[in-house]
């Protein structure tokens, strides 16, 4: 099977151009027997001495085998989804999810981890060590290792359920964007369209043998019609199609609706909390997060709530103020975009498409490996001869004192049958194998940016610089790891509510002029960007910071009440309505169904979760004010940020790093002097 079957060769990068969808359940099938008899004879035959090797390593080497094979099946499911390879992957969550509980809830094997611990050598292992073994036992007791037998096989149904529903939900969002196109062949309806969108509908027509252009609801399409069309009424119709998607709402009504999806989410993971002796599934949430209690995340939600609503309202009464000059006396949902654009050119002369040009991929790629060049002594080159999943992709390699660290595949551009966002996932950890060999990282870096057209590079905005810069933050918080077990290397044992910190720490170099010069020059002439269109830009930074703070409270807030205050007899949409009547600035229409569509929360790994971008906020751009004082591109503060943060991994408590970092514990008021909130500080 070894020769037919690419996911159980031992391969170094995953061989993805050959994996097909017959491959993949045979492949786990075969994986999950070989490792549970590997497991049963490490079980079975008990050493003299427990050590680390024979207990932790082994387990790792066990588990590593699978990840190595399913890590690339998961991948090629969001990024070239099919039915076939669809098919294939949601037969083996059901099987996944079980060996998963089997693990976690194994006697023999939590006997193990815990005899370790109490052992006279475990006063020998490094913090690392003693993290990891804290957090596995830990996790035996969130797996259900406590409950009696029938509350542990419920425990394991529950959790079947959950990843069959993840999937099914994820499923439902792409499809649903799918679904919807609007073909247009009156170029007067893409009035004020920028041409490079246009070229890309005119594509995506001629893909499908029609004449004139294809308006999709992949988000660099959609962005471009919300915010740059001058006609309104498209505005509307692409806004309620892509605001009711997954819905029984909208022009695609019913087709892919996650309303029921959601209430059985929310209802099994109540019950997966209750099953486990908590109140609710914000608690199991937080029993591996920085933040201790419900009630301190609401009180930091609220509280920044208070302090940014003031500005968000502000906001809105300079947009109504425009708009009204322009003629639209009552502004709705679907003219936010388009005339904060329009008020953000007419108050800085600047506006995104006027500074795409700037930010051709690659100039943004060599300013960014510059930038990282100079703060953690890195090198990172190009890779051309490799397998991969389609031919947009590239590989990266990352050198450190002319030894390889690391790898990373960038996936960048907007195609059908991909996953929206933005995201970055592990496709192997580093760690020390038991042939004492150090097994180095590989990450995926995936976007959905406009893809080049008409000869010209891809051209990013900069809200799309700052995207980029985000996610490699991610990849280097996995890459530059010095950690040698996998338990701890790169972002694994981070608590969720700490992971962003890297990712968002990183989106600081895009509003630097010192690092701006390095990622940016025009695309045909090389130029930098110019000094007054730098300078615009920079004002315009906080350029409605409080309608961006509000919303992504709205959300925290949403997510979180949502988990800790359930009750089956209150529907998603009406948690959602009483956090926008307290919190929001802008109601959206009755039909929008934002919700249906949040798949962080509901496909990703978020679930009581999503405050963590904000609680990270805080942390980073504090972490971020020791650079502003140093220097952003002083050598000594960047090896600091590594060794304490990027390289420590999740092998020591995330306060203390941050702490050994700052020289303190965090403050909020860099956030709130990040945000344009002066008058806060002040008070």
């Amino acid at each position: 099977m070894n020769q037919t079957n690419p996911l159980l060769s031992n391969f170094d990068l995953p061989p993805y151009s050959k994996i097909k969808a017959e491959h993949v359940e045979p492949a786990v099938d075969t994986l999950l027997d070989t490792n549970r008899q590997a497991i049963n004879t490490l079980l079975e035959q008990t050493p003299p001495v427990l050590t680390w090797e024979n207990t932790v390593l082994a387990l790792d080497e066990i588990g590593e085998k699978l990840g190595r094979a399913w890590s690339p099946v998961s991948h090629l499911n969001a990024v070239m989804n099919n039915v076939a390879l669809r098919t294939a992957y949601e037969a083996c969550l059901p099987k996944l999810s079980e060996y998963s509980t089997e693990i976690g809830q194994n006697k023999q094997l939590f006997e193990r981890y815990k005899a370790l611990q109490n052992s006279p050598i475990e006063k020998n292992f490094s913090i690392a060590q003693q993290t990891i073994l804290k957090h596995t036992l830990r996790d035996f007791h969130l797996s259900g290792i406590d409950l009696p037998p029938e509350q542990q096989q419920r425990y394991g149904e529950i959790q079947t359920l959950l990843s069959e529903l993840n999937s099914k939900f994820s499923n439902h969002v792409l499809d649903a964007t799918q679904a919807w196109t609007k073909h247009v062949t009156d170029e007067q309806v893409l009035k004020g369209v920028p041409d490079d969108a246009k070229s890309q509908m005119a594509k995506a027509a001629q893909a499908k043998n029609l004449t004139g252009w294809l308006i999709s609801l992949e988000f660099p399409c959609y962005y471009a019609v919300i915010t740059y069309a001058d006609d309104r009424n498209l505005r509307e119709e692409i806004y309620q199609a892509y605001c009711t998607r997954a819905s029984n709402q909208g022009p695609i009504a019913n087709q892919f609706d996650n309303g029921p999806v959601m209430e059985e989410i929310l209802s099994l993971r109540h019950e997966l909390a209750k099953l486990l002796g908590f109140k609710n599934y914000a608690e199991l949430s937080l029993a591996d997060k920085m933040a201790e209690t419900p009630s301190q995340v609401l009180s930091f939600l609220n509280d920044l709530a208070t302090r940014s609503k003031p500005f968000a309202e502000q906001d809105l009464k300079e947009l109504k103020q425009f708009a009204a000059e322009q003629g639209i006396n009552t502004i709705q949902s679907w003219d936010i975009s388009y005339f904060s654009e329009k008020l953000r050119e007419a108050r800085y002369s600047v506006s995104d498409e006027a500074l795409r040009v700037y930010f051709p991929i690659n100039k943004v790629l060599s300013g960014l490996f510059t930038i990282v060049k100079a703060l953690y002594d890195i090198e990172i080159s190009e890779c051309y001869d490799f397998d991969t999943w389609h031919p947009n992709v590239r590989l990266f390699e990352i050198k450190e004192q002319g030894n390889t660290i690391g790898h990373f595949f960038f996936d960048l551009y907007a195609r059908p049958h991909k996953r929206g966002g933005a995201w970055m996932d592990g496709v192997r950890d580093r760690y020390k194998n038991s042939q004492q060999q150090i097994v180095t990282p590989v990450a995926n870096l995936v976007c959905n940016f406009m893809p080049a057209t008409d000869g010209k590079p891809a051209l990013l905005t900069h809200d799309e610089v700052t995207t980029l810069f985000h996610e490699f933050g991610h990849g280097l918080h996995h890459m530059l790891t010095r950690i040698e077990y996998s338990g701890a290397s790169g972002i694994n044992g981070v608590p969720w509510d700490a992971v962003e910190l890297p990712s968002q720490f990183m989106e600081n170099w895009c509003w630097q002029e010192e690092s701006l010069a390095l990622i940016s020059g025009h695309y045909e002439t090389g130029e930098p960007l110019p000094k007054d269109l730098l300078q615009k830009m920079l004002a315009a930074k906080n350029f409605q910071a409080g309608f961006m703070m509000i919303r992504q409270l709205e959300f925290s807030l949403f997510d979180f009440e949502l988990h800790t205050h359930y009750d089956e007899n209150q529907s998603v949409e009406q948690v959602l309505a009483d956090v926008r009547k307290r919190v929001s600035v802008i109601i959206p229409p009755s039909y929008n169904r934002f919700a249906n569509s949040f798949s962080h929360i509901f496909a990703g790994g978020y679930a009581a979760g999503y405050y963590s971008y904000k609680w990270a906020e805080l942390l980073s751009a504090d972490a971020f004010s020791r650079f502003e004082e140093e220097g952003i591109m002083n050598p000594q503060t960047g090896r600091l940020f590594r060794e304490t943060i990027l390289a420590k991994g999740g092998s020591e408590e995330p306060m203390d790093l941050f702490i050994e970092f700052r020289g303190r514990k965090p403050m909020i008021e860099p956030l709130l002097r990040h945000s344009g909130f002066l008058q806060e500080i002040n008070k």
